[in-house]
């Protein structure tokens, strides 16, 4: 049986052939820089380090090299970031400015602002955040209006409340208004990079204050089509939720005027890592167009023996008047870093505009 080869992990952004890159392109801007020290300090333990722990060890490698004061090892890296061979990479230049740099508060937010277009210095920013919210926040409101999409970007997604891999930012969780300058400002932004952050930032917000989501979207512009993309992407939480105002943002406010057939789950029975397919027949009762946000749930079976549910998004669509629509969704059920799988009965129900209309079920087994 052949197999296909498992991609590389992604600490692996971060391998000895890149730490070779990092110290050639920094000889290059400064001539004086010692290669070796770098080398191997930075190779030493590399293996048992996760990416964002490599990404530090860089930074850390870097501050104990350069002999150099802080102001001046910034202009050796503002140098080095356009030499850098990949975004995701040149992340540890915004970690080097938030671990040494918080002393020289403008000189600093200066840096972020130049290194983010080179990667992200999402993570970085948020370190000033923490020290002094309304100084960086002033800062943050001025990139929001810059030309630079990637600075426009940082504003949103480094005041995340709930950024992943990064800590949370407790006084935003507790007040969105901290950041919705911000938010106001970018609400109709042309590059779809930031309109995504808008939206995960606006999600976010949505687990504790869903009705201050809902009432700053629904006073917003939604003929904008970029307004209005931010708005679908920003309520999924609540839409899968079935949250009956974010359906009516999306012009799925009402009870789903359908009928579910032929229903099932196939296979019926699987062992882990195959794959089932959930189909079904949605039947429209209603003599007039309507606007249909298709989802289902999955209830997972636990160690301990209960369920917990996680809800998947299928289609959102026009059904015609009286017209009939076959759906269908394949996925695998294997083993994620997020979820373990047990074997037991495994219910799926489908949700038409947040009410469930059916449910089947598959069985997975030794």
């Amino acid at each position: 049986m052949s197999t296909t080869p498992s991609s590389p992990a992604l600490k692996e952004i971060f391998n000895s052939a890149r730490l070779e890159h990092i110290a050639t392109e920094t000889r290059a801007v400064y001539p004086a820089f010692d290669a070796k020290a770098f080398l191997d300090m930075a190779n030493d333990g590399l293996a048992q380090l996760s990416v964002m722990q490599r990404m530090a060890r860089v930074s850390e490698c870097l501050h104990a090299v350069l002999p150099l004061d802080y102001e001046a090892s910034l202009q050796v890296l503002r140098a080095l970031a356009p030499r850098l061979n990949s975004m995701f990479v040149s992340m540890f230049l915004p970690h080097y400015v938030a671990s040494y740099g918080r002393h020289a508060f403008e000189s600093s937010m200066d840096a972020l602002k130049y290194f983010t277009r080179f990667g992200s210095a999402e993570f970085a920013v948020r370190h000033f955040l923490r020290d002094d919210l309304a100084r960086t926040l002033a800062v943050m409101h001025d990139w929001a209006r810059d030309a630079n999409e990637h600075v426009r970007r940082l504003a949103s997604e480094g005041s995340r409340p709930r950024l992943p891999w990064s800590f949370h930012l407790e006084p935003i969780q507790a007040n969105p208004e901290l950041t919705a300058a911000i938010l106001e400002t970018l609400k109709a932004d042309d590059s779809l990079y930031v309109r995504k952050s808008v939206a995960n930032h606006l999600n976010d917000v949505t687990k504790q204050h869903p009705g201050w989501v809902l009432d700053r979207i629904e006073s917003w512009p939604l003929q904008d089509r970029h307004t209005a993309w931010i708005a679908r992407h920003a309520l999924r939480s609540l839409i899968k939720q079935g949250n009956p105002r974010a359906l009516a943002v999306i012009g799925a406010g009402g009870k789903a005027q359908v009928e579910v057939s032929d229903l099932q789950v196939l296979p019926a029975v699987i062992r882990l890592g195959e794959q089932v397919t959930l189909s079904f027949k949605v039947q429209s009762t209603l003599p007039e167009n309507q606007r249909l946000v298709i989802d289902y749930a999955i209830d997972y079976v636990k160690a301990s023996g209960g369920t917990s549910a996680k809800v998947f998004k299928l289609k959102t669509f026009d059904l015609p008047a009286l017209a009939c629509a076959n759906l269908s969704r394949s996925q695998h059920i294997r083993e994620l870093t997020t979820r373990r799988h047990y074997e037991g009965r495994h219910a799926v129900h489908v949700l038409i505009n947040g009410e469930r209309l059916g449910s089947t079920a598959f069985d997975i087994v030794p």
